[in-house]
């Protein structure tokens, strides 16, 4: 059953194009029916839904282990509904919003201003990025390392769905596409997730071989990057133990479980690192073989971020099979929601479908393919991988220096604060010390309503004024961080300023700074 009728597709194609075309090129071609284009992309965004409603209850519940399978959710049609209120879909959404309402040609500023403007719940890079475009930082550096230390971490990864699904058979455009979007929030890795996943996407349009699949997003990566290799250390695993999948967790999880620079990941058994969590859709896509439940299952059962993963693996397999071939206990939950938007969004899963479907056609045109009304004419592409960006040069974490720690130097009025775990303080000219050994480190604390200015300084170097408000509280989140640093001795210092933050609209103006512990690097 078409759900988009051909004039009315056609309609919305030209708006979405606008009068801004390239000159199209009689390059190689392949084709694809409306109908079958549709219903791939149906199966793209409800895999999405399923896998993340049916990894919700396991999210990071198992870090750096294997979710036993008798520890896995009994799959029931309702679970669906749960996707409506999953930021890994409705941040995606938030993007694919952009495209619509700004065209083809979006910028990264344009994703930046609508993020900026939301309202929803974030963590993360997510977070950290729209705390910057907030306080003013261009939407080209709010990714960057220095103003994100969650720079590598999965957040664009999770919702780059999106540019697949309107990049059918189109890799370079999926690359563009991705690096616009995940400059925002991201930054090396961090984007490589998103173009990875998206890139596969792309590829599953015409691709039954998931194995072809990974090998196609793999094929879109500066290969010098960490996260090319671990790609490539996936599809090397999986060749020399084709039946044991666990085996191959384990040598990823040897190999590449360590040095993640977020402040909840460092030293700690959480891993929200991208490039680790892309093994792990890629493991769920090999070894499920095609089979919806298994891929489901695998990617779930390798752990850590293991709502996401099932998601990204479950919606590139709904691609390769289309909405029809999911099988129908997965998707028998759809139709009672399919009109019901997604938090925070102005889509439902039908008007997601369709607007999808009307950005892929307008983007094969833009790319010198053509819309011949029941079929689409695809102009094929040779991916060509980014310019390398590597954040993967700040050392290892080798020590979290507690508060508690007597090489925390404390000054004036300190309370404790999250029943102990961390030191808060008001009062002006409140201050804390820290020396370690190492050439890098990060503070952490809590961003808060109540949140204030303080000053912070590395060394005998000028103080930086930092503030610490946010309009929901944010434990372990990083202060300040600075790496490179030269081998030796060093001291980080903050002063609380006694002053709030400007752009807290609460009727009292916070003050509060909290500090929790020092990560050292070296």
């Amino acid at each position: 059953m078409r759900w988009i009728s051909t004039i009315s597709l056609m309609l919305a194609v030209s708006l979405v194009t606008g009068c801004r075309r390239e000159q199209p090129q009689a390059p190689a071609t392949r084709e694809i029916s409306l109908e079958v284009l549709q219903d791939k992309i149906r199966g793209g965004w409800a895999g999405q839904m399923i896998g993340v409603s049916y990894g919700a209850p396991t999210e990071f519940r198992w870090r750096g282990e294997i979710i036993p399978e008798e520890k896995l959710p009994e799959w029931k049609p309702e679970m669906i509904e749960g996707a409506l209120d999953q930021d890994d879909i409705y941040v995606d959404m938030t993007f694919a919003q952009v495209l619509q309402e700004k065209g083809l040609d979006a910028t990264t500023e344009d994703f930046g201003e609508m993020f900026k403007k939301s309202q929803y719940r974030l963590w993360h890079a997510n977070l950290a990025a729209r705390r910057a475009l907030r306080r003013g930082v261009p939407a080209t550096e709010s990714g960057t390392p220095k103003y994100n230390i969650h720079a590598n971490d999965i957040d664009f990864q999770i919702e780059s769905d999106f540019v697949g699904l309107m990049c059918p058979g189109m890799p370079q455009s999926a690359i563009d596409y991705a690096l616009r979007a995940g400059r925002v929030m991201n930054y090396g890795d961090g984007i490589y997730g998103g173009v990875f996943v998206s890139c596969m996407y792309a590829a599953a349009f015409f691709e039954s071989d998931v194995r072809k699949i990974v090998e196609a997003g793999l094929a879109c990566l500066p290969p010098e990057s960490p996260y090319a290799k671990v790609i490539a250390d996936t599809l090397r695993f999986s060749q020399e133990n084709p039946n044991d999948w666990v085996r191959a967790w384990q040598l990823i999880e040897d190999k590449w479980n360590r040095r993640d620079p977020c402040p909840s990941g460092a030293l700690t058994p959480f891993n929200i690192d991208a490039k680790l969590n892309g093994a792990y859709i890629a493991l769920g896509l090999l070894y499920g073989r095609g089979d919806f439940e298994q891929t489901l299952k695998i990617s779930t059962r390798c752990g850590q971020d293991s709502d996401c993963n099932p998601s990204n693996a479950a919606g590139i397999l709904g691609v390769v099979l289309g909405y029809e071939k999911i099988p129908e206990i997965y998707r028998s939950g759809i139709p009672a929601i399919a009109d019901k938007n997604f938090s925070f969004t102005k889509h439902s899963f039908r008007t997601i479908v369709e607007s999808t479907t009307q950005q892929a056609v307008a983007l094969a045109e833009r790319r010198g393919g053509r819309f011949l009304g029941d079929r689409l004419v695809i102009a094929v592409q040779q991916p060509v991988p980014p310019p390398l960006e590597i954040w993967d040069d700040y050392g290892e974490p080798v020590e979290r220096i507690p508060h508690t720690d007597a090489r925390f130097n404390w000054k004036g009025q300190w309370v404790e604060h999250g029943k102990g775990t961390a030191r808060r303080a008001a009062q002006k000219g409140a201050e804390v010390s820290v020396s370690f050994e190492g050439t890098g480190f990060i503070l952490t604390g809590s961003y808060l309503p109540t949140g204030g200015k303080a000053d912070i300084s590395i060394d005998d170097g000028p103080p930086e004024t930092i503030d610490v408000y946010e309009d929901q509280e944010r434990a372990n989140e990083s202060l300040a961080h600075r790496f490179k640093l030269a081998p030796g001795r060093h001291t980080v210092r903050l002063v609380v300023r006694g002053e709030p933050f400007e752009g807290n609209p609460a009727e009292k103006k916070g003050r509060d700074v909290v500090v929790r512990d020092l990560i050292v690097f070296r």
